[in-house]
């Protein structure tokens, strides 16, 4: 659909399942040369490896700890020697913990962030770097959440590290715009991903979900794939620091969608 993308070469983070396989199939799709990272499901890397190869891509799988460096640093050695080089970033591997905030644990709390605040900047840095060794135009999509603007009670450690993630994406988008590094979010409202299926197989919370969304229904992890490939293309040249809210509507304060209050 995107021209432009043909035999671009793409990161995604966390890209087993969920979100993470959407947006790696999707950039099968657009003919892009996929580096698909896994942390601990090589099945589900293998599964979304098909699927890039089989929607007219190219794809190779490498497990690798996003909250570290040194992981960092074997993807972007991956793409360059499977790829020859870089032009999309995707960081999207991320976790949450569900715990009053009085009870969270000081461990769980740090694993959010590692995972989830950490992740981002180690995989933006590496990305960064290369892409200002090479003097080239690149593109780091960073996947936050509707909670980096709608707290979430018993998520603190989750909604605190999106906020980071807010707030890091807009000024690397400042300080790298003039080189032609363009830095987006993404911020999935309620999306049918497998983080999502225990909570999703409960009908009354699956309704009470589908009653905070505006436009009554659950989004779908290609839904915001689709939102990844226009922001890695052309077609968003312009767009630079923003977040992306693929949410059907979730952030417009949807308490307030029947003229309450």
């Amino acid at each position: 659909m995107y021209a432009d993308l043909t035999g671009k070469v793409a990161v995604v983070t966390g890209s087993s399942k969920g979100i993470g396989q959407a947006v790696a199939a999707r950039f099968g799709q657009e003919k892009m040369k996929v580096v698909i990272n896994y942390h601990s499901d090589p099945a589900g890397a293998e599964k979304t490896a098909a699927a890039v190869v089989a929607n007219g891509g190219q794809a190779v799988t490498v497990q690798a700890d996003i909250a570290t460096e040194a992981g960092a640093e074997l993807l972007l050695a991956t793409a360059l020697t499977n790829f020859n080089d870089l032009d999309v970033w995707v960081n999207n591997a991320g976790m949450e913990i569900k715990s009053p905030t009085h009870e969270l644990s000081q461990a769980d709390w740090h694993k959010m962030i590692t995972i989830d605040l950490d992740g981002v900047f180690y995989g933006s840095q590496v990305a960064l770097a290369y892409f200002e060794k090479q003097h080239k135009p690149g593109n780091i999509i960073n996947m936050s959440s509707v909670h980096e603007e709608i707290p979430w009670p018993t998520f603190a450690g989750y909604a605190a590290a999106k906020g980071g993630v807010k707030m890091f994406t807009k000024t690397i988008a400042m300080e790298y715009a003039k080189d032609n590094i363009r830095v987006n979010g993404i911020g999935p409202g309620a999306i049918n991903t497998p983080i999502n299926a225990k909570k999703f197989a409960d009908k009354a919370q699956y309704d009470r979900t589908v009653s905070m969304v505006p436009m009554n229904r659950i989004g779908t992890p290609e839904e915001v794939a689709a939102g990844a490939a226009w922001l890695a293309s052309q077609e968003s040249s312009y767009v630079t620091g923003i977040t992306l809210f693929i949410d059907g509507g979730m952030t417009l304060y949807p308490a307030f969608k029947d003229g309450q209050g």
